[in-house]
């Protein structure tokens, strides 16, 4: 299953490369990029150089971080549906998005992305102190177990996020004419991401994944409930904030490069748990790959497919929730 699915990955890298406003074809692809990996001189006419500054400078980057954010938020799905043992948490069920948005907006609205503070930077700022506010707002020392609840986790989430999103609506009232780059960073898009950006997001990624299928056994156990998984042995409230800030610090740096893309790290796990079974040590890697499939597929359609490019987490909102309640129903009948 995991061979399939690296295969189908590279295939769709494969397709995302040839595909565009100019058409590449498949072996002159394979050419530049062996070319570049192995150090091969590169024919210098005109159309060759072209098609080396399209693959190497301008597709394969948001290719890669597309496909990177994508695992990056599957991942991070599956661990907020495992510590919250919630099946409709995702990334932003603690208002991490909420965060990040209110730090990209303010960014916006100051004109900082012109100076040496980026919006991504200012996206992930947001993002990480809502986390840590929100985890203090939700910690209680009269649990008996952990000091932390799912309930209360995702209260303080809906919470946060609220005032956060009210905030944000202030904003775009005050922005005049910068309203519209406000409400289309908040709509998520890969445009014009660099090397830099995919190197950002995979260096989270590999962190953040080798944490979780690191923990990915005590994961199994938490979903016995806390009593269970403490008489096994489980340190509760260690593996819970370390899987928390890994699931939250993965939604940051995804949010901060893309936007607020939805339905990814909400509908992969569901998808794959179909198929694997709830055991987080196949569900961790399975989700990492098929939310890089999915993410990238979406990005290709946006770019390549339809006339005119739209923001992409348009497209996963309008795929992703009839699919979802889909699933949703069927587990119910089930």
């Amino acid at each position: 299953m995991a061979a399939t699915l690296v295969l189908v990955l590279g295939l769709m890298i494969i397709i995302s490369l040839s595909m565009g406003f100019l058409s590449i074809p498949l072996g002159d692809i394979f050419y530049i990029v062996c070319g570049k990996i192995f150090g091969i001189r590169l024919p210098t006419h005109a159309m060759a150089e072209t098609y080396q500054a399209v693959i190497l400078d301008v597709r394969l980057p948001r290719i890669f971080t597309c496909a990177a954010v994508g695992a990056a938020l599957s991942t991070s799905g599956v661990l907020f549906q495992g510590i919250l043992l919630n099946p409709l948490a995702d990334p932003y069920t603690l208002g991490v998005s909420a965060g990040a948005a209110f730090g990209a907006c303010i960014a916006i609205l100051l004109n900082l992305s012109a100076t040496y503070v980026s919006i991504p930077f200012f996206a992930f700022m947001g993002a990480c102190t809502t986390l840590f506010f929100v985890i203090f707002l939700s910690y209680s020392s009269r649990q008996q177990i952990g000091g932390l609840s799912s309930n209360n986790l995702i209260l303080s989430g809906i919470i946060v996020a609220a005032i956060l999103s009210a905030g944000i609506s202030f904003l775009k009232f005050v922005a005049n004419e910068q309203v519209s780059v406000i409400i289309f960073w908040l709509m998520g898009s890969f445009a014009s991401k660099t090397w830099t950006n995919f190197w950002v997001v995979f260096s989270f990624l590999i962190l953040g994944f080798s944490i979780a299928l690191y923990y990915a056994r005590d994961l199994n156990l938490i979903s016995l409930g806390d009593r269970s998984a403490a008489s096994l042995g489980v340190n509760l409230k260690k593996v819970t904030l370390i899987l928390l800030v890994t699931g939250s610090m993965l939604a940051a740096v995804s949010v901060s490069i893309s936007g607020i893309i939805g339905f990814v790290g909400l509908l992969v796990p569901h998808m794959i748990r179909l198929i694997t079974g709830p055991d987080n040590r196949h569900l961790l890697p399975l989700s990492l790959v098929a939310g890089a499939i999915l993410l990238l597929g979406a990005d290709t359609i946006t770019r390549a497919v339809l006339p005119h490019e739209i923001p992409i987490g348009i497209l996963t909102a309008l795929t992703g929730g009839p699919v979802f309640c889909w699933i949703f129903k069927k587990s119910r009948m089930g």
